[in-house]
């Protein structure tokens, strides 16, 4: 049996205690183990059931997977993403990694700032608004930035558009006036077919609407410079990434355009800055002290010992409410994987499904069955110190309290005779507060999920930066879109049915 195979048969083994006499038994010691502030961020895992014997097993399995050796290998520029063979420097992004990937991303960061001081400069006339075509990564990051910072202080009208439904797209096309738009494309290969149609349609918006040079309203935002001139994009106007930043993890790069452009230089630099902060704690901080592990430690517990199979995010923020859906690629789509780096089959539970919504909300939806449901469930709440809003204290004082006492609930329960009114309590939660949502602390945030999730990665011994699962449903659709594939009857039935053939 392998080192790693005795930690995976330790935790098997590992019985865990209830949640209430871990944090009853020594108060102080409690938070001591489970509670760490980095970057202005409490992250408070206190409500788990994560206890010393089993960070001492997770720290065993950490050691085996070689958790120092494959940190050392992301930050240095090392081939991280073997089945790709290349580098996953979304850090170098941020000014921590190779030094000529720092290098080189901040002499495009500057050529991002130059391009964003042009159109403040009225270099492309009056713009107001800005039309961000992408899909996945290349929306979600941008969208969750812009949508989280830029309420009350947006410099432009940003629409992110990113489904191929034309409804979608209509809908901004509504709300912006074409003389006074810009269009930035961000796809990293720029092949993405949803993105080109999407791309091709705001061109002929621009050009049906009597738009002079429509083509030179377009800004590409890409890591494949070439198939933007391609489409008739100009070399100015193309803001390039590496091609060794995925796509879920390039906000940091040139994709997050809109963000710089929105909320200002300053702004995006503080998130740079923000992550950085992130960055330099994973890096140097070891064992249990380091949050992101930690924090995977927590998950590998409820994954791979209690057998959940979701984790559960809940943004007690109204300016947070997109955090669950940009982790769910994040995390499922870097996580969600079925062999391990020598491309035998995972014998763990590999990425939780994760889901989640906005608080108080989701108390009001989905939190009966977190609280009396049969599906053991680890709940995350995402809570600010600072409100957004200048109304009566009390709105940000019920937020909060609601926050903390659902997970206080979650961990007491209740009796009761009656059946339907018992609730079984010791059910897991953690809490992560931030002083304010700010550029900084969001960069931070984000960073910190990147980490957790490589920090996962590691203890199960998979490759989280390839995506090769999202490929075949799309090679199949353009396949049946374009009639090149022959399909099995019920598909083809379907499809007739569908279009009104």
């Amino acid at each position: 049996m392998t080192t790693a195979a005795k930690a995976w048969q330790a935790l098997a083994d590992w019985k865990p205690q209830k949640i209430a006499d871990l944090v009853a038994a020594d108060p102080d010691a409690r938070l001591q183990a489970t509670v760490r502030s980095v970057a202005d961020i409490r992250f408070d895992f206190a409500k788990t059931h994560l206890d010393e014997a089993a960070v001492a097993i997770l720290s065993d399995l950490a050691a085996a997977q070689d958790f120092a050796g494959r940190r050392k290998t992301l930050f240095s520029g090392g081939i991280a993403n073997p089945t790709e063979a290349r580098a996953a420097e979304h850090s170098a992004e941020r000014g921590e990694g190779a030094p000529e990937s720092v290098h080189r991303a901040q002499a495009l960061h500057q050529r991002m700032r130059m391009l964003v001081d042009a159109i403040e400069a009225g270099a492309f006339g009056e713009i107001r608004h800005l039309l961000h075509i992408g899909i996945g990564g290349s929306a979600l990051g941008p969208d969750l930035l812009v949508d989280a910072l830029g309420r009350h202080n947006s410099r432009y009208d940003v629409a992110v558009v990113s489904n191929v439904d034309g409804a979608a797209l209509s809908e901004a096309f509504a709300k912006f006036s074409p003389e006074h738009t810009l269009v930035a494309v961000a796809s990293k290969t720029f092949t993405t077919t949803e993105t080109l149609l999407n791309a091709a349609s705001a061109l002929q918006w621009l050009e049906e609407a009597g738009v002079e040079d429509p083509t030179g309203r377009f800004i590409a935002l890409t890591a494949n410079p070439e198939k933007a001139m391609e489409w008739g994009i100009d070399e100015t106007r193309i803001l390039p990434f590496s091609e060794t930043v995925g796509g879920r993890y390039s906000l940091w790069s040139s994709i997050g355009f809109p963000a710089a452009l929105a909320l200002g230089w300053d702004a995006f630099a503080e998130l740079l800055e923000g992550a950085a902060e992130m960055d330099r704690h994973f890096r140097l901080a070891d064992g249990a002290d380091n949050v992101c592990l930690l924090a995977a430690f927590v998950d590998q517990i409820y994954a791979n010992r209690l057998d959940c199979q979701t984790r559960a995010v809940f943004a007690y923020d109204e300016r947070l409410r997109l955090l669950p859906d940009y982790l769910q690629q994040l995390e499922m789509e870097s996580n969600g994987k079925a062999v391990t780096l020598d491309g035998k089959p995972l014998d763990q539970a590999s990425a939780a499904i994760t889901w989640g919504g906005v608080g108080t909300d989701a108390q009001h939806a989905v939190f009966q069955l977190l609280h009396q449901g049969t599906h053991l469930t680890p709940v995350e709440f995402v809570v600010a110190r600072e409100p957004d809003h200048l109304l009566d204290e009390a709105h940000h004082e019920t937020l909060v309290a609601n926050c903390i006492a659902q997970g206080a609930a979650l961990m007491a329960g209740r009796a009761s005779d009656d059946g339907a009114r018992s609730y079984p309590g010791d059910r897991p939660s953690a809490t992560i507060l931030l002083d304010q949502v700010s550029p900084h602390s969001l960069g931070a945030l984000i960073a910190f999920y990147e980490h957790r999730v490589f920090a996962n990665a590691v203890l199960l011994g998979i490759n989280p930066f390839d995506q090769f699962g999202v490929e075949l449903g799309k090679e199949m659709a353009k396949g049946l879109a374009e009639g090149t594939v022959e399909f099995d009857p019920a598909t083809q039935a379907l499809m007739k049915a569908a279009l009104g053939e």
